[in-house]
């Protein structure tokens, strides 16, 4: 791949070195061990939701609506950083090509920006459903849904094509060890020797919407909603509406927390910044579907409905 850039061809390299964890080698196995294990109940715990959300009436609700598109992500970050991640720490070879160090970039950013304005949008579904109980229904509509999950993707994909299109037109120097475990637009704009004024311009405005525009946005609705829940008489009542929340607002915490903690941390810590961005990347798309399944009821019922149904019909069989 070549690019032109001020008059000369510059190369672009055909892979890259990902440093990774190699300056602590005790540790890749252990974190191998780790990430097999995360990856499998990643790819089963969203699997699952998304399945009984197809198969059980009773969740086609816009909150099981917008979960489900929160389960597509994950598992679209998973597979997009996870399968290489394990490859890298199994063997000696520490290389990944440089079209799928692109890909990988454009799906984690594209992502990555969709998570944060869907979480958003969450929280204001959370909002109407406890401040607005009475026209829910006619909010919070299917197109209405449709549309809004619609607007997360595409303002996470003109975010994902600005900045790291922007990272590709970069002169790299034939330099190409990221010292990082994936390949991320801020690592990527490290290797590079020209100007990278506008990348960084671009990486600071594209964090208003997604790293405080969307934040604060969940921040005002659970302000309203806990104002509008303190005044219910009933300590049960307020108890049940508490509950609809506490998933939202645990999963928000795990993945606002460590994500802006990341990114808006002065450089200098390699080492904990990776790890940081090891339990975004890895551990907050398994525990998502964990928190939302043990602690729903109408997850749980819905799994207790299929198995029944199963074990019904191996019985008919049986006779």
């Amino acid at each position: 791949m070549r690019v032109a850039m001020a008059g000369q061809n510059v190369s672009f390299p055909n892979t890259f070195v990902l440093v990774g964890f190699s300056d602590l080698p005790w540790l890749e196995m252990p974190l191998f061990g780790v990430l097999l294990l995360s990856f499998i109940l990643t790819v089963i715990g969203n699997s699952s939701i998304i399945f009984l959300s197809l198969v059980d009436p009773r969740l086609r609700t816009p909150m099981y609506f917008f979960l489900d598109n929160l389960s597509v992500l994950d598992l679209c970050v998973t597979y997009t950083i996870v399968p290489q991640l394990l490859i890298n720490l199994w063997g000696p070879e520490k290389t990944i090509a440089s079209w799928s160090c692109m890909a990988q970039a454009y799906l984690y950013q594209w992502m990555g920006g969709t998570e944060c304005a869907l979480l958003a949008v969450m929280a204001f579904d959370r909002y109407v459903a406890i401040c607005c109980p009475l026209r829910y229904v006619l909010i919070m509509h299917l197109w209405a849904c449709v549309w809004l999950a619609a607007v997360c993707w595409a303002l996470g994909l003109a975010n994902s094509l600005v900045q790291t299109t922007l990272t590709l037109y970069l002169t790299l120097c034939a330099k190409n060890t990221l010292d990082h475990f994936f390949c991320e637009v801020p690592a990527l704009i490290k290797l590079a020797c020209s100007d990278t004024t506008m990348n960084d311009v671009s990486l600071a405005l594209g964090a208003v919407p997604f790293g405080i525009v969307s934040p604060l946005t969940v921040l005002t609705s659970y302000t309203f909603i806990a104002r509008a829940v303190l005044k219910l008489p009933s300590a049960k009542e307020r108890r049940k509406a508490f509950s609809t929340c506490s998933s939202h607002l645990l999963v928000v915490t795990i993945f606002f927390g460590p994500g802006i903690y990341t990114y808006l941390q002065p450089p200098g810590n390699n080492t904990q910044s990776k790890f940081l961005s090891f339990f975004y990347c890895v551990f907050t798309p398994m525990l998502n579907p964990l928190i939302y399944t043990l602690r729903n009821k109408d997850v749980k019922e819905a799994w207790r409905r299929i198995l029944s149904s199963q074990g019904r019909r191996k019985s008919l069989k049986a006779r």
